[in-house]
């Protein structure tokens, strides 16, 4: 049985599943998720818990030795397995059939992963676990619903936000959950319960955006020009290294020239990106980006990510930020805002 996020506090008020996954790439939702499911089970008696994390080295059997062996301390135990990759394999997926197929009584197995995919929920392992337990599936706030996100948030500590503070929020933490969770705490413990106005908001919140080197390129292939603008500006306030900068934006021009590459020899665009190993969340990136530019217009802004290395090695009088405005606006679709000479 699948659930939302907002739907799993009432399931708990019923009786326990014995096996719960979480699945989702929205870390504050997901660990919130974890807590309410953990601090049910200890109220029932769950009182002893088992972490178990699947690196590299895990061995699978320890599930089923786990799920084989007596307490002696309590009769009811929490088994944390946490999936870090999303995929559990051969091995994992045999263990977590076999698991479900003769599940003990007095364990309760709490399952975190990353989202899992079409393909992954076609598997035996997903639809036994979906058969037998409860599957919380963990999605993004988007920005259509960060506002009302963050209003019921602050209402639920006792702060009646103006709508303006309300807005002025969710346009500084850009999405980060997190960020807003930190700054509605700091709000309330600065003012207390209460009317929280737009002055007030910001004289007390720091810019909690992630202005973060990924997020940039990520921007710049979705088209939001004015976001990489802000970004970047943001990059350069905080004293990121320029040379960070170039590598995360020649990095990601240099796969879009080879992706272009392939993709105009005739090789199926599916093909290509299980060569080049472009991940679900990214792949409409990237499509974007091959249908906005051209494969020599690619290779022009490869040529341009040379000349900003040479500017901010100082072997060149440019200044490298405004070479980098240049590359991620173009990337975006829009012509350079600055000139560069």
């Amino acid at each position: 049985m699948r659930l939302g996020f907002h739907e799993l506090q009432g399931h708990l008020k019923k009786k326990l599943a014995p096996v719960y996954v979480i699945t989702g790439d929205e870390p504050l939702q997901q660990g919130e998720a974890a807590d309410l499911i953990r601090n049910t089970a200890r109220s029932q008696g769950f009182s002893e818990r088992k972490i178990m994390e699947t690196g590299s080295k895990f061995d699978w059997n320890e599930l089923t030795t786990e799920s084989n062996t007596l307490s002696l301390f309590a009769e009811q135990r929490i088994l944390d397995l946490r999936i870090t990759n999303g995929k559990p394999g051969k091995e994992g997926s045999k263990a977590l059939s076999g698991y479900c197929e003769n599940l003990p009584e007095d364990i309760l197995l709490l399952i975190t992963m990353p989202k899992v995919d079409q393909q992954q929920t076609r598997s035996k392992w997903y639809k036994i676990l979906d058969k037998v337990g409860i599957i919380v599936q963990v999605w993004p706030v988007n920005e259509q619903r960060l506002p009302p996100w963050i209003e019921q948030r602050m209402r639920q500590k006792g702060l009646t936000p103006e709508p303006e503070a309300i807005q002025m929020l969710a346009e500084r933490v850009e999405g980060n959950l997190l960020a807003a969770t930190q700054e509605i705490e700091k709000l309330l413990m600065l003012h207390g319960p209460g009317i929280i106005t737009a002055e007030q908001l910001t004289a007390s919140v720091a810019d909690s955006a992630r202005f973060d080197v990924f997020g940039l390129v990520d921007a710049a292939l979705q088209g939001n020009t004015a976001r990489c603008i802000r970004m970047l500006d943001g990059l350069k306030n905080e004293g990121t290294a320029p040379a960070i900068v170039s590598w995360a934006i020649s990095r990601e021009i240099r796969q879009m020239v080879q992706i272009a590459h392939a993709s105009k020899d005739g090789f199926p665009l599916s093909k290509v990106f299980t060569d080049f190993r472009i991940w679900d969340k990214r792949k409409p990136l990237v499509s974007n980006g091959l249908k906005r530019l051209s494969l020599s217009q690619w290779q022009s802004l490869l040529q341009q990510c040379l000349e900003a290395d040479m500017a901010l090695k100082g072997q060149s009088r440019q200044d490298c930020w405004l070479l980098f405005e240049n590359i991620v606006t173009q990337m975006s679709g829009k012509n350079p805002l600055k000139n560069t000479a």
